[in-house]
């Protein structure tokens, strides 16, 4: 993630102020909210300024995901990409246990603990091939960004910016 957090700053980022570097990185599937921290810091940008570009571009494809994955599956499926769909429906159901057996609290800590292959890409994933609820799963995924936030700020701006500033 790093490699690729500083791939765009110093490529794409260089067309683009600080502040929609760090909103478009956030939008990326895998990279999302702690790569957009990341590159945050790296761009200098205020922490109050990074969270916020970071959560907004990290809560934009949400809506998308919720509403419109199992049909864009489906469609992959149709259309010559039913490894790809496979794939991503394994995703989803490999995570299944961990949702189920919380519910809305286990969606939350889902996206909000910031480690490989969560998120609230994968967790918006989960929570549409599920059939969760449309706003439980919303405000669950929603709290799960601003914990995701809170931690990843931390680890960015605290515990990183010690070892760099």
């Amino acid at each position: 993630m790093d490699s690729f957090v500083n791939w765009f700053v110093n490529g794409i980022g260089q067309h683009i102020s600080a502040e929609w570097t760090v909103f478009i990185i956030s939008m990326i599937p895998l990279i999302e909210e702690r790569g957009g921290l990341l590159a945050a810091r790296l761009l200098e940008i205020p922490m109050w300024k990074g969270v916020i570009f970071c959560v907004l571009g990290n809560i934009v494809p949400i809506p998308f995901i919720l509403l419109l994955i199992k049909k864009v599956l489906h469609w992959m499926a149709d259309h010559h990409m039913g490894r790809l769909a496979g794939w991503i429906e394994a995703k989803a159901q490999k995570n299944r246990p961990k949702i189920e057996k919380y519910g809305f609290w286990g969606l939350m800590l889902f996206v909000g603990i910031p480690l490989p292959g969560t998120g609230a890409w994968t967790g918006s994933l989960v929570a549409s091939v599920f059939d969760m609820d449309l706003k439980k799963a919303s405000f669950s995924i929603l709290l799960g960004i601003f914990l995701a936030a809170v931690i990843m700020t931390i680890i960015s701006y605290g515990a990183l910016g010690a070892v760099l500033g």
